[in-house]
C-alpha cells in the first residue's frame, strides 16, 4: 500500500494535480473572490450572537443523532422558515449539504429508478447515484430535449431528473420550467439543488428566496429541492425541501440522517437568523448581482445567473500558477483542475460576494489582467 500511496503522489506531482488545503486567516485583506459566503453572513456579528446563545443553551454540539436526542426546537424552527422562506410544505435539515443529496438520492433511488441527470451535477449528486444503485443516464448539459428522450420508454416505475439550479463551476441555470414540464409528463420527480440560488436568486418579489421561490416549481409535488446552509446563509448544514411525505420518507429511510450527529445548535441558530436577514434585507442579494455583473463587464465575460463566473485556463498548471500569482496580489481565487473538472477545462472561479467594494472588484480585475496577459 505504501508504494502505491507513493506512486499515486509521484503521478500527481508529475501532472501538476496536487492539492493542499488553503489556510485563511480570519480578516487576512485579501480581496475573497473564492469563498462562498455570497451575503457576507458568515461574519455578521448577528449570526455569531445567536450561535453564541445557543451554544450556551444547548451545547456545541447535538450529541447524538436527530432520531436519538440531537433534535432541538432550534432545529424544528430552522425547518419550518426554510420551508416559508423557498415555498415547500416541509424542510428537513441535515449536518451539511453533501449528506443532504446523498440522503434523498439514495432514499428516491435503488432498484426501480431511473435516474436521469445533467453531466455537470455536482461530486455529492454523484456519490448519491453510485451509493443509490440506480441506473443512471447522463443528459447534455442543459439540454431538456435530451432528458426527455432518456426518459422516453423507461422501463422503471419510478424516474428522477437531477439538475443545479445554478452550476457550481459554470455559474449558468438550468431550464427549470422545461424540466418541471418533462417531470410532469413522464411522472418524475425533479430533484434540483440549489445550494448556488439560495439567497442569491429571485424574482425582485423573492429577492434571495432561491430559484425555487414564486414559479411553479414552488410546492409542486414533483419537486424537491436541497440546498446547503454553508454558503449564503453563512452558517453550516444542508436541506431537502419538498412534500410532508418526502420528509417523512427521509426521516425513515435515509441512512444520511438516520445515523448522523444532528446539525449542532450553534450553527443551527446561525442559519435561522440568516433565513430571517434574507427576508428583511435584500439589498444584499442585490448587491451579489451588481458585483458579478461588474466583475463580468471588467473581464469581458458572459453575465451568469448568479455569483459564479469562470475564466477558463490553458491547462492545470497555468491555473494553479495564476491562482497562486493572484493570491500573491492579494485577490484569493477558486482554482479548478481536474480531478474536479475534466481534462481540458481547468479555470479559476469567481465568486462576487455582497461586500465587495468598487476598490476591491477594480484591483482585483486588474490584477486577474495581468495575470491573464502573462499566461501562455
Amino acid at each position: 500500500m505504501t508504494t502505491w500511496l507513493e506512486q499515486q503522489a509521484a503521478v500527481r506531482e508529475r501532472r501538476g494535480l496536487t492539492r493542499t488545503p488553503g489556510v485563511r486567516g480570519p480578516r487576512d485583506g485579501m480581496v475573497d473572490l473564492a469563498g462562498n459566503d455570497y451575503l457576507g453572513l458568515a461574519t455578521d456579528p448577528r449570526l455569531a450572537e445567536v450561535a453564541g446563545e445557543a451554544a450556551d443553551r444547548w451545547g456545541t454540539g447535538a450529541t447524538s443523532s436527530r432520531l436519538v436526542a440531537g433534535t432541538t426546537e432550534l432545529h424544528m424552527e430552522l425547518e419550518h422558515e426554510l420551508a416559508g422562506l423557498v415555498g415547500a410544505d416541509a424542510a428537513l435539515v441535515f449536518s451539511s449539504g453533501y449528506l443532504a443529496n446523498l440522503g434523498i438520492i439514495t432514499s428516491l433511488g435503488g432498484p426501480g429508478t431511473l435516474i436521469v441527470a445533467d453531466e455537470h451535477c455536482h461530486a455529492s449528486m454523484i456519490d448519491g447515484f453510485r451509493l443509490s444503485r440506480s441506473e443512471t443516464a447522463t443528459f447534455r448539459h442543459n439540454d431538456a430535449s435530451h432528458a426527455g428522450s432518456l426518459l422516453q420508454g423507461r422501463t422503471q416505475p419510478r424516474a428522477l431528473v437531477v439538475v443545479e439550479s445554478i452550476y457550481s463551476v459554470g455559474g449558468d441555470a438550468a431550464p427549470l420550467d422545461d424540466l418541471l414540464g418533462l417531470a410532469e409528463e413522464h411522472d418524475a420527480v425533479l430533484l434540483v439543488d440549489d445550494a448556488h440560488g439560495l439567497g442569491v436568486a429571485g424574482s425582485d418579489a423573492f429577492s434571495g428566496r432561491g430559484s425555487i421561490a414564486g414559479t411553479a416549481l414552488a410546492g409542486h409535488p414533483n419537486v424537491v429541492v436541497t440546498a446547503t446552509l454553508s454558503k449564503a446563509l453563512g452558517s453550516q448544514g444542508g436541506v431537502v425541501l419538498g412534500s410532508a411525505l418526502v420528509r417523512e420518507h427521509l426521516v425513515n429511510r435515509s441512512r444520511s440522517f438516520i445515523f448522523d450527529t444532528a446539525l449542532a445548535p450553534p450553527a443551527a441558530a446561525a442559519a435561522l437568523a440568516a433565513v430571517g436577514i434574507i427576508r428583511k434585507e435584500p439589498w444584499r442579494a442585490a448587491a451579489v448581482h451588481r458585483n458579478a455583473a461588474r466583475l463580468a463587464a471588467h473581464l469581458e465575460l458572459e453575465p451568469t445567473a448568479g455569483a459564479v463566473q469562470t475564466l477558463r485556463m490553458p491547462s492545470a498548471e497555468a491555473a494553479v500558477a495564476a491562482s497562486r500569482a493572484a493570491a500573491v496580489a492579494g485577490v484569493r481565487v477558486g482554482c479548478f483542475r481536474p480531478p474536479s473538472v475534466p481534462d481540458g477545462t481547468s479555470r479559476l472561479r469567481l465568486t462576487s460576494h455582497a461586500g465587495l467594494t468598487p476598490d476591491h472588484l477594480d484591483h482585483a480585475c486588474a490584477v486577474l489582467r495581468h495575470i491573464l496577459e502573462e499566461t501562455p
